[in-house]
């Protein structure tokens, strides 16, 4: 069973990332940017901070333990799995993919912090932000799901690597934003 998903992943990655052209190239480069983002990461702290007002200092410090909880569950994923990422030398996978800017990434692959990091921030603040922006939780999820294609388009994750990014994301994302729900409704 591990062989023919993994056949499947290797297959589908190559279909995805030979969907490659200048301006789509340039297009995921920059979705995958975490720096790019900073500005909407600002505007939805603010917003945070406008609806939820001295509650904010709490979501926000949740907010922080929420990246670094995801962050460092995928990096302890990439250092115990040891799935070199596609682009890499060392991996197996052929054809070598379409890589952009000769940019490849850490050594390990699975899984995907991009992933894992979105779709946590997304779900947590898309939920939270509903009151101010009613589609917020839709928007995000698919600005989140835009950033870990581009992971793959930019030939540095297998289509694995994300999806088990987003549930790892999805996963961390509904226990705080829980844990946040139950801290809100204690101090109304």
């Amino acid at each position: 069973m591990k062989d023919l998903i993994l056949h499947i992943d290797h297959q589908l990655f190559t279909f995805l990332n030979g969907l490659h052209n200048a301006p789509l190239d340039f297009i995921m480069y920059w979705f995958s940017d975490r720096f790019i983002w900073i500005p909407l990461y600002a505007v939805m702290l603010g917003g945070l901070i406008y609806h939820y007002r001295k509650k904010a200092i709490l979501l926000v410090i949740i907010t922080a333990a929420l990246v670094a909880t995801t962050d460092q569950v995928s990096r302890g994923f990439k250092y115990g799995v040891e799935r070199y990422r596609p682009c890499r030398v060392e991996s197996a996978h052929l054809p070598k993919p379409h890589v952009i800017n000769n940019h490849c990434g850490g050594e390990f692959g699975f899984f995907s912090s991009h992933a894992s990091n979105t779709f946590g921030i997304a779900l947590f603040f898309g939920t939270l932000l509903t009151q101010l922006v009613k589609r917020s939780k839709q928007i995000l999820l698919i600005w989140a799901a835009i950033v870990a294609y581009s992971r793959i388009h930019l030939g540095v994750h297998y289509p694995f690597d994300v999806f088990c990014g987003a549930l790892c994301g999805l996963l961390f994302g509904w226990i705080y934003l829980k844990l946040s729900l139950k801290y809100l409704a204690s101090k109304t």
